[in-house]
């Protein structure tokens, strides 16, 4: 049976504009650049290039500006079978889309396979690719020789011993670089330690104490016991300091170096510009985030042409598709210029917040800063403020930073003011970089020293900061 019913609903729908907005907002600049380039490919309604004025004399050279799409033809879209060139998706997915970058460098066991290939054949060099290929990313070996006995039966037919395997093993840890191939760490510091045993001679008797460390004392020296180390191998203070120091240059990742050497350079993009000049911050955008885009003029004259002469369904049609792509590509340079608006309102914002730090850029003068301060003064949502600030660099007088590092939560003093944590750390830093490194501060004793300066801090909270800070404990940061 039906029935007839008032009823009162509340609903919040986003417009396909606000979605696109949104999504603009979080992209950096190298992504807002291809995503324009994607855009144009996309809509051939949508140009580069300033809006030209109209005037008088236009008529006179209007046949050397002709436009670059005088040859497009819209019988070529409505003719076709397929029915997605004539219908606009102007919605959005819940989920946005990320594309991972594929790497086009070498791999490290590809480098290590090209080295091998010229030094052994046959089943000696099946063995060694099969090591290769179970070493981790680091450059160790963690699978059992045992366990590869068993592999290299099931998948090559090979019938190999332990000891054989770990003949190859050995050809493989000649490798370049040294130290590849090793089962633990210590074996890794030995190997690269013989390797240079035999190219320096010079520092002959340094890397035997460093050798004789690492084989007799391997634990007391990876937890710093260095007391421990001088008494039960009756050495000087000078000599195990020589050692260590000959330890330290060891590549404790051997893999890292050929990844290092084959990864591309990655150059940080600032959105924002900062200039100072006579004690006035200037702010700019970065150019690349202004694109100068504009309505194709062909596709504009042509929807008037068609719009006048609809009479067949052709011509219908052919009006619907190209105020489909007119209407898509204004609300793509809206959008930019929305995006330009709010980046623009939202760092100037950040700017006057924290204007002392900008001008000196001394970190101890940072403020306490959170999204809620910056939503607050320029009266836009905590979200938006997050994807604006997301991701994003400015580029300063004194370096180019992450917006999101100026943000920080506050700490109270003993005189009641709030301060950002941000300077804490900093000031923890800097106790830590000046205290004597034979008898380092403990967190109890840095949290006192912290006291002492006005900071009401625990014990607790200094550990956490100082692993936010990747700073080590004070036993792992001892030094003879």
């Amino acid at each position: 049976m039906l029935k007839q019913t008032l009823s009162h609903k509340l609903q919040q729908k986003l417009s396909p504009q606000q979605i696109q907005l949104m999504k603009l907002l979080q992209v950096p600049t190298v992504e807002l650049e291809q995503r324009i380039k994607d855009e144009i490919e996309d809509n051939p309604a949508l140009d580069e290039g300033r809006e030209q004025v109209e005037d008088d004399y236009q008529d006179e050279y209007s046949d050397d500006l002709s436009d670059s799409r005088d040859d497009f033809d819209i019988d070529d879209y409505l003719d076709s079978d397929s029915s997605y060139q004539t219908y606009s998706n102007n919605s959005s997915a819940e989920d946005d889309e990320y594309s991972i970058p594929i790497s086009g460098g070498e791999t490290f066991q590809e480098n290590l396979t090209k080295q091998i290939s010229l030094r052994l054949r046959d089943k000696k060099l099946i063995i060694a690719q099969n090591i290769i290929g179970n070493l981790d990313e680091s450059g160790y070996l963690r699978r059992e020789l045992i366990n590869m006995c068993d592999d290299l039966a099931f998948k090559f037919n090979i019938m190999a011993e332990e000891h054989e395997i770990e003949e190859v093993l050995l050809e493989v840890q000649q490798l370049e670089p040294a130290g590849i191939a090793a089962r633990s760490l210590k074996e890794c510091l030995l190997i690269q330690l013989e390797r240079k045993l035999l190219r320096d001679v010079e520092e002959r008797d340094e890397v035997l104490d460093a050798m004789e460390v690492i084989e007799k004392q391997f634990e007391a020296f990876t937890k710093k016991h260095y007391k421990r180390i001088l008494e039960r191998l009756d050495m000087s203070e000078d000599r195990l300091k020589n050692a260590i120091d000959e330890i330290t240059k060891l590549n404790p990742k051997p893999a890292g170096a050929i990844k290092e050497s084959a990864a591309p350079i990655q150059h940080i993009i600032p959105d924002f510009i900062l200039t100072e000049e006579d004690g006035e911050l200037n702010l700019a955008l970065n150019a690349r985030n202004a694109p100068e885009l504009r309505l194709s003029p062909t596709y504009a004259n042509m929807f008037e042409a068609y719009d006048k002469s609809k009479k067949t369904k052709e011509d219908k049609e052919a009006v619907l598709f190209i105020k489909q792509k007119l209407d898509a590509a204004r609300w793509f340079i809206d959008a930019i210029k929305q995006r330009q608006n709010t980046m623009m309102v939202t760092m100037q914002a950040i700017i006057r917040h924290q204007e002392e730090y900008f001008v000196t850029g001394d970190e101890t003068k940072l403020k306490p800063m959170i999204l809620k301060d910056i939503a607050d003064k320029v009266d836009l949502d905590i979200s938006t403020i997050s994807r604006v600030t997301n991701t994003k660099y400015i580029q300063t007088p004194f370096g180019t930073f992450l917006l999101k590092s100026f943000f920080s939560e506050s700490l109270s003093t003993k005189s009641g003011e709030d301060v950002s944590t941000r300077e804490v750390k900093k000031i923890l830093q800097t106790i830590i970089d000046e205290e004597s490194k034979k008898k380092p501060l403990t967190d109890d004793k840095l949290a006192v020293m912290l006291k002492e300066k006005g900071y009401n801090i625990a014990r607790r909270t200094v550990a956490k900061y100082r692993e936010q800070l990747d700073i080590p404990v004070a036993r792992l940061r001892k030094e003879l």
